[in-house]
């Protein structure tokens, strides 16, 4: 079985009542290009985990694209600083 690659997001999780619901090492997530730039709000949405991927999309800006690849496939240890930003996060579950 895979272990969490984070520790444990309690604040955000239950500041909103919900049970946790961890990225594991090796999962993906779908990254949009301009995440990580000067554009604001970064966005997320969190499917349900499906084959390697944790279910999470995250974008920055007021639009979300249906672009075949507007979402590239990234894993979480290979995000650099913006990382940090999404951790308290990504233990949300589906629906998020």
């Amino acid at each position: 079985m895979s272990e969490p690659i984070l520790g444990r997001a309690g604040d955000v999780v239950s500041r909103y009542g919900a049970k946790p619901s961890p990225v594991l090492a090796g999962e993906t997530l779908g990254v949009s290009r301009d995440v990580g730039n000067v554009l604001l709000p970064v966005n997320g949405l969190r499917h349900p985990p499906a084959g390697r991927t944790c279910g999470w999309y995250v974008w920055a800006g007021e639009e979300l694209s249906d672009d075949a690849d507007f979402f590239l496939p990234r894993h979480l240890e290979h995000l650099g600083p913006i990382a940090q930003y999404l951790r308290p996060y990504l233990e949300l579950p589906p629906g998020w």
